[in-house]
This record gives structure tokens, C-alpha cells and sequence, in this order.
């Protein structure tokens, strides 16, 4: 039963009450008249009255009522016809398959269609964006956004349910006939979908200004002001500084910033958010104009700049903005860092890092280091998965620090690769160094307490070391590293030294123990180590090396390191090389300045990773290479290693391809793939980045 037969059952019951009371009211008046005459006789009298009352109300008024209701009714649909059809929100009925059954004034005003045209189409062929699988299926609502005549609206869809019943079918086909000239009434379907449209054009453009508007914070630092007013004649200080400040001044009054210097080598800024798109257009431009600065210094100066976005409230944009402008310093400077609340984004860092001369920061690191080791019980050292020599000969610089204060020290090894085992052999089994000075991940987690400290070597990325497990448990961590530093980094470090300008993990060691209070002697297999270190990660002292590089060398070799005992334990026989020289054969030149190889693992006394890496550093020594990079099929992983010996930075393009490392020296891993699919996707990258001058 539908809603008007309802209603029709109720007005007819109600007005039938009265008649049947009728012989209620004739059963009394009987009742009276057997007790008494006279007051049945007055009851009789009253029950006739009613009856003609009653009666003569029921035939007269009956038809006047019902035409009463109907016109009512028909005022009623009418006012609702008309307020849907003057609704000032389009809308619009739909069938299932998005043809259009019904639209009001508005809907046809803002498509600029009539009616009639409308009712000719379906709602795919007004809105291009809209596809038959976006209408609704069952009761759900979908909100769409929709642009149209330079208009952006919200359109809610949703299905509606109509009785099928003739009237109401009537109903709809006479609105479509007067507006179309016939009535559909052979569509039978009970639900419809229902259109609305709500013009969000002036809403979302006071969005947009409010997101605008919003102030981002920021901050420069001059990376290398010292080294460069120390090269620097004292008459063109002032000079520079003016160069300086009006370089960054100019640039950010072209984005409506406020700049504050804090110190000598220190900016504060503050700008609207709807500049930051022109700031990465242009990538940072300050980075390159101020490094063109040149009034007699030698070295270029460079600029790192950070920003904080997106965050809740100002504050936490500016923390961000000190987040980030560590990163960027830890990635060795020149270039600017954004980090909103989702993402961190780099630009620039084409330039290496520049090489501190002073030693004061390897000095308050060391005294620093030597007051919390003091306070703990034994010291676990970790460097990264599958270690080289920088890694293993930094774990015994560590070590031999901990035991010269007469603690007891692990290095934790899960596997002994090809590059550190010529040297392993000297710290194992001989009796000189005790049976758990080397452990394995196991063992280290049983050994673990609240008083140990866990040291970290070579890496400052959690998910690539030995046993990420132990940084979640260990109450403190120190981080000793030489890499750049990507979005993943130990963040609970108590102390971090963090360094990309040195050239290996070695060298920083080989400082840090000569200001340790005690005098520390190295024997001569850990100063083996360490040197080797240093050797293989600067490609035998050709890149990455400076002043401090050959003075760390040096305290090696007179700690008791032998160059030549070190170069036999790494030589390669006679199927290495041939290998090497299958890998460099193999090599293409991409843009005329990269060299790309494909190179297939095989069996020899050498591990792939360390093969792939030489084969690397081989392709450097041929004329016009900028970068090489090595693809190697490892399983059903593949590896790219890369290397680079001009002023190309090799860390960004790994990172592209989800990896990273150090400007010089970089790798990245892709699971599950192809050597050919990854060598394509690297030629993508490199040709991308030639062209938008980031090589």
C-alpha cells in the first residue's frame, strides 16, 4: 500500500467514526427508557437530534471535503513542482545509466543547455570528467569535483527511490512531456540519481588565499664563512659580506620575505607559502648566484638554506626549518632542503662539501664521546650489512678506544664478505684479542643491557645495519659517519658526528683518537685496518681526500700501518681482473660524459659488491667520464653502484632511484628486477636531469 492509499484509509475511517457511534447512542437511550420513561424519552429525543445532525453532515459536506482535499493536494504539488523547479542549487534526475530524466531552472542555466537539449543527452556528455562507473551503486554518495565555464563545483550524487505506481510515473512523465513533448513512461525502474551541484568558486578561492597566505619559515647559513674570510684578504671582508647580504636580500624581496640576520653566518626568514612554487622553479637560484661570487677567494662560497611548511602552527614550521637545516649540513651543504608534514624534499647539493681545516669539532666529539663512555658498562659497535673496510676498520678504531679505558667491547659481524676477509683473519683466533670480540646479531641482543652503549659506524641509516633491533632497545647510541644524510637517520642518537666532507669513517677515528686523554697505541694490524679503510674509500687517496685525509694517514703509518703489507692483502688475481676488464668492455657512453655498464656476477674469490665497486672506480680513469655507474644482477635483486670524480653528485641520482650514499660514492638496490629494466629507468634519470641542468 502507498502512501496516498494510506492516507485515503485514514480520512475515510475518520469520518465513518461518527456513524458508527450511532448505535452506541440508540443501546443507551434503550437502557434509560427500561429504567426510566421520561429521561429515556429526552435521550431518545438527543440521539435522534444527532443522527440527523450527523447524517445530514456526512452526504452534504462529504464531496465538498474531498474536493477541498484535492485541491490542497494540488496546491501542494504544484508549490513543490515549483521549488524544485526555481531551487537555486542545480539538480538534476538521472537513470542508472546517467541519462537525464528531470533538471531544474538552474541546472540548464549553468550548463547554458535548454532543457530540452538535456533531456536529449546524459550527464557524461555535459561533464567530460564524469564516467558512468563515478554514479552511485546502492545507497552510497559520491562527492565529485567538477570545473566547468571557469567555475569549480562539488557535486554530490546520490540514489533515490520513487514509487513505480502509474500516478506517480504520471507525474514525472508530465514534466518531461511538457518539457520534452512526450511522456517516457516505459522506464519502470523505482530508483533515480539524484544531481546536486554546489558552486565552491569562491570558497575554494579563499581556501587558496588562506594557504597562501600562510607563512613559511626559513633559515640560511653560510656553509664555509670561515675557511673562506680565512683565505680571504681582511680589506674585502666587508666587501663580501655586503655581496652576501644583498644577494639574499634581493632574492627574497622578489617573494615578499622578511630576512633577519642572527649571527655572522646566520639568516632567518620569514614569506607567504604562494611563493614556494617559484622558489622550486627556479631551484633555490640564491645557491647558484651566491657561489658565483668571486672577489678574489679561492673558494667558492655556498649556502645551505632549509624550509618548514604545512606543519599547524608557525612554531612547528620553524622547528622544521631547524630539522631540515640539519639535514642539509649533513648532507655537506650547498643546497636547500623543504620539509613539510609529510615529505622532505632536496634541491641543489651539486657541489662537494667543503673540508673543514679545523679539527675543533673532532676534539669536542671525542671528549664528549669519552664522558658517556664513562658512565657505561660494556659498548656493542655496529656498522652497516655486508661491511667493507671503511666500516670493519672503523668498529676497531671505536674499539680500541673503548678498551684503552678498560671496557669491554663487541663488534657485531653476521657475515665475513669478500672485502674485509683478506684483514679479518687477523683479529680472530690468534689469542690476542679475546673469542667475543666479534659476535652476531644473536648474541648481541642477549648481550645488550640498559648500561651498554651501542656505537655506530659508517651508516647513519637504521634499516641497513647489522641489527636495526638493538637501536630500538639500547638506552644510548652514537653515530660515527661520513655520509650525506638521507630521510632515514638514527634519530635518538645521543651523540652524532656526523661529517660529509671527511673521506671515510677511518679518518674521522684516526682523529678522534689522538685526543683521547689516554695515550692510545694502536697495534699494527688495527692501524692495518683503519688505513685500509681510508685506501679503498678514497680509491687509493684519488678522490675525496684532503689535508686531514693525508695527516690521518699519516698517524696511521706511524702507529705501525705498512702501505705495502695493506696493498698485498687487497691485490686481485688474474680471473678478477679479467672480469674487471669483461665490465668496463661492456660499458656505453650516456650524454657523452656517463659511463653505464651491465655487468653478470661471477664466480671468483671476490664478492659481486666489491667487483661491481671496482669496476666503478675503473670507469673513472677513462677520458671524459663524469659518473659511471655499474648494473649487476645480484638474484632476483639488481644493484647499481655509482661513482663519480668531477662535480657530478651521484648521492641525488641514487636517491632518485630510492637509494643514496655519498656524492662521490652512491648505490642503490632494486628488489625483484631486471638489469635491463633498471638500466633503462637509470638512462630516464640521468637524461631527465641533463636536461633540467641539475647535472
Amino acid at each position: 500500500m502507498n502512501t496516498r492509499q494510506q492516507i485515503d484509509s485514514r480520512y475515510e475511517t475518520y469520518l465513518k467514526i461518527p456513524l458508527v457511534l450511532i448505535p452506541v447512542f440508540l443501546i443507551m437511550t434503550g437502557c434509560i427508557l427500561a429504567i426510566d420513561v421520561f429521561p429515556g424519552v429526552i435521550a431518545g429525543a438527543c440521539t435522534l437530534i444527532y443522527i440527523a445532525v450527523i447524517g445530514m453532515a456526512y452526504f452534504r459536506y462529504r464531496s465538498t471535503i474531498d474536493e477541498a482535499f484535492f485541491e490542497f493536494a494540488m496546491e501542494h504539488g504544484k508549490v513543490q513542482k515549483e521549488l524544485l523547479k526555481e531551487f537555486p542549487i542545480p539538480y538534476a534526475l538521472l537513470n542508472k545509466k546517467g541519462k537525464f530524466m528531470w533538471v531544474n531552472d538552474d541546472f540548464s542555466r549553468i550548463t547554458g543547455t535548454s532543457k530540452r537539449k538535456l533531456l536529449r543527452s546524459n550527464i557524461m556528455q555535459v561533464f567530460e570528467g564524469i564516467e558512468l562507473d563515478m554514479l552511485p551503486q546502492g545507497d552510497t554518495v559520491n562527492d565529485l569535483d567538477i570545473e566547468y565555464d571557469d567555475k569549480e563545483y562539488r557535486a554530490e550524487i546520490k540514489t533515490v527511490k520513487i514509487n513505480t505506481n502509474n500516478e506517480s510515473l504520471e507525474e514525472i512523465g508530465d514534466n518531461r512531456a511538457s518539457q520534452e513533448g512526450e511522456a517516457k513512461k516505459q522506464d519502470t525502474s523505482d530508483e533515480y540519481i539524484a544531481f546536486y551541484m554546489f558552486d565552491m568558486t569562491e570558497i575554494n578561492a579563499i581556501k587558496k588565499e588562506n594557504t597562501e597566505q600562510k607563512l613559511v619559515a626559513g633559515l640560511i647559513y653560510i656553509d664555509n664563512y670561515d675557511e673562506i674570510f680565512d683565505d680571504l684578504e681582511e680589506v674585502r671582508h666587508s666587501l663580501l659580506i655586503a655581496l652576501v647580504d644583498r644577494k639574499i636580500n634581493k632574492y627574497m624581496a622578489n617573494v615578499d620575505a622578511i630576512v633577519k640576520a642572527l649571527e655572522k653566518d646566520k639568516y632567518m626568514f620569514v614569506m607567504p607559502q604562494k611563493y614556494l612554487p617559484q622558489l622550486k622553479e627556479n631551484k633555490f637560484a640564491l645557491l647558484d648566484e651566491v657561489k658565483a661570487i668571486n672577489i678574489g677567494n679561492d673558494l667558492p662560497l655556498t649556502l645551505s638554506i632549509s624550509l618548514g611548511t604545512d606543519y599547524n602552527s608557525f612554531i612547528e614550521n620553524f622547528e622544521a626549518a631547524r630539522s631540515a637545516m640539519e639535514l642539509a649540513l649533513g648532507r655537506g651543504g650547498d643546497q636547500a632542503v623543504l620539509k613539510s608534514a609529510d615529505r622532505i624534499t632536496y634541491y641543489g647539493g651539486k657541489s662537494q662539501g667543503t673540508e673543514k681545516s679545523t679539527r675543533v669539532k673532532a676534539r669536542v666529539k671525542t671528549l664528549a664521546f669519552r664522558e658517556l663512555l664513562e658512565t657505561k658498562e660494556d659498548v656493542i659497535i655496529m656498522a652497516h650489512q655486508d661491511p667493507d673496510m671503511d666500516a670493519f676498520g672503523s668498529a676497531i678504531g671505536v674499539y680500541r678506544m673503548v678498551t684503552a679505558m678498560n671496557k669491554p667491547a663487541h663488534i657485531v659481524i653476521n657475515e665475513v664478505s669478500s672485502a674485509i676477509s683478506p684483514i679479518f683473519g687477523n683479529f680472530t683466533g690468534n689469542g690476542v684479542y679475546p673469542s667475543d670480540m666479534i659476535i652476531d646479531s644473536s648474541q648481541a641482543l642477549e648481550l645488550i643491557r640498559p648500561e651498554t652503549m651501542l656505537v655506530v659506524v659508517d651508516v647513519n641509516n637504521p634499516a641497513i645495519t647489522e641489527c636495526e633491533e638493538l637501536i630500538g632497545i639500547a638506552k644510548t647510541v652514537v653515530v660515527f659517519d661520513h655520509h650525506r644524510q638521507g630521510k632515514n637517520v638514527i634519530a635518538k642518537a645521543t651523540l652524532s658526528y656526523v661529517e660529509p666532507y671527511a673521506s671515510s669513517a677511518c679518518e674521522m677515528l684516526a682523529e678522534m683518537l689522538q685526543y683521547m686523554d689516554e695515550k692510545i697505541k694502536l697495534r699494527p694490524s688495527e692501524a692495518d685496518a683503519m688505513y685500509a679503510g681510508i685506501l679503498i674509500d678514497t680509491d687509493n687517496f684519488l678522490t675525496k681526500t684532503g689535508v686531514r685525509t693525508f695527516e690521518a694517514a699519516a698517524y696511521l703509518r706511524r702507529s705501525g700501518a705498512d702501505v705495502m703489507r695493506v696493498r698485498k692483502m687487497f691485490r686481485s688475481d688474474i680471473e678478477t681482473y679479467r672480469q674487471r676488464a669483461d665490465g668496463v668492455r661492456n660499458a656505453e657512453m650516456i650524454l657523452g660524459a656517463f659511463a653505464v655498464s651491465v655487468y653478470e656476477p661471477k664466480d671468483g674469490p671476490e664478492s659481486p659488491v666489491v667487483m661491481v665497486a671496482k669496476i666503478a672506480n675503473e670507469l673513472l680513469n677513462i677520458a671524459g667520464v663524469r659518473a659511471s655507474f655499474v648494473v649487476a644482477q645480484m638474484g632476483n635483486d639488481v644493484k647499481v653502484s655509482a661513482r663519480s670524480i668531477d662535480d657530478v653528485n651521484v648521492q641525488i641520482i641514487m636517491e632518485k632511484m630510492g637509494g643514496g650514499g655519498h656524492a662521490n660514492i652512491a648505490a642503490a638496490v632494486f628488489k625483484n628486477s631486471t638489469t635491463a629494466t633498471v638500466k633503462l629507468k637509470l638512462i630516464q634519470i640521468l637524461e631527465e636531469m641533463y636536461k633540467e641542468g641539475d647535472l
